[in-house]
């Protein structure tokens, strides 16, 4: 985990470095690597690992390799170096979520490549933490391929071991406004975008409020609605100028089984017709929400080790709604708390660590080791 931890590699950085370290070990454990280099970043890729007969149902472990920034953030110890107190493990990604690595390695290191008798695929990922552009990018590589691997599928996202099978999608959307720049003691020869932008504003929040009216009967949700959010606007040179430009960033999420860009088509529409500057609304990307069926195979191997047997709903996306696209039925199960996440002092409990060792151990064993019986 120290190593691991060691690696900077946040979203915005190269971490091939961490990859070429991860792949090393799999193979060192027997697994086949397949490397998918991304051609739109340098230095970004994410890794497919198997052993077993290919082909069979096996099972698919699933993580990404990307953390979060620390700056600003008010940290006791480096964040990049692992630190050990009073049973914690302190460090960016301890649990969101390189833990799930280790556990991974080290429970499948107790396994020998000749026990396998399915097939076991290692997924791991890159860019998860803006938007799980690494998975979309790697199940459409995979799609053209025409591979196919297990249905079965663990993401191993910090759960506290409690069972989810849902959670909503992100989508992100763009509204830019265009007027006019003018002297800004004659505004009446410009267009003051940022004043139209303002009014775009409160039409969003009005749409928000139009969706939390609208309640999804899916019990697990914890907001059974579509959360919205305006998260970053801009515009405008100087004071003394009447702005042209202002450019609207924001973010909603749609719930498990919803059309994904239903929302963006009400925003469309929701444009005042009298604005006289010029709008765009662009979408700039769609993660996609998970709704896998109760009852799966994997829940009921997990629900042996579950804090609760039932299954629950996450409230933040992973990349089980991109995986879901290849026929895969994602389930989120993984040690430590998404409370700690993305924050200052991100930590891992250490005895969450080897029970994690443990669990992976007996799944992947039950899963993919145990003979099938004659018929």
């Amino acid at each position: 985990l120290a190593r691991l931890v060691a690696y900077e590699s946040i979203s915005s950085r190269p971490l091939d470095g961490l990859a070429a370290f991860v792949a090393q070990r799999c193979e060192d454990l027997g697994f086949r690597v397949d490397t998918y280099h991304d051609p739109r970043a340098e230095g970004k890729c994410s890794l497919v690992a198997t052993i077993g007969p290919q082909g069979t149902d096996g099972l698919v472990l699933t993580g990404h390799m990307d953390v979060v920034p620390t700056e600003g953030q008010p940290w006791s110890s480096d964040p990049f170096v692992l630190d050990e107190r009073e049973g914690r493990l302190y460090g960016r990604g301890t649990a969101d979520m390189k833990g799930f690595f280790v556990a991974t390695l080290h429970a499948l290191a107790r396994i020998q490549p000749k026990e396998y008798r399915r097939e076991l695929a290692l997924v791991w990922t890159h860019d998860e933490e803006v938007g799980c552009l690494g998975s979309a990018w790697l199940v459409d590589e995979i799609s053209k391929q025409g591979r196919a691997l297990p249905s079965a599928c663990l993401v191993g996202e910090p759960t506290d071991f409690q069972i989810l099978r849902m959670h909503p999608g992100h989508v992100g959307v763009e509204l830019t406004v265009r007027g006019q720049a003018a002297h800004s003691s004659r505004p009446d020869l410009g267009l003051n975008a940022i004043e139209d932008a303002a009014r775009l504003v409160e039409m969003a929040k009005g749409v928000a409020a139009q969706l939390e009216k609208e309640i999804s009967p899916i019990p697990e949700l914890e907001r059974p609605w579509v959360t919205f959010n305006v998260g970053r606007i801009h515009g405008g040179t100087a004071v003394n100028i009447v702005p042209d430009h202002c450019q609207i960033e924001l973010g909603y999420r749609p719930l498990p089984g919803m059309e994904p860009e239903a929302v963006y088509a009400r925003l469309k529409e929701a444009v005042p017709a009298d604005l006289k500057s010029r709008t765009e609304v662009r979408l700039v990307r769609v993660t996609p929400a998970l709704l896998t069926p109760e009852g799966t195979p994997l829940q009921h191997l997990l629900s042996d080790h579950a804090r609760h047997p039932h299954c629950g709903a996450a409230t933040f996306a992973t990349d089980g709604g991109n995986l879901a696209k290849l026929g895969m039925k994602p389930l989120v199960f993984g040690p430590g708390s998404i409370n700690v996440a993305h924050q200052a002092d991100e930590y891992l409990e250490h005895q969450a660590l080897l029970d994690a060792i443990d669990i992976i151990e007996d799944v992947v064993r039950r899963q993919c080791c145990v003979r099938e019986s004659a018929s």
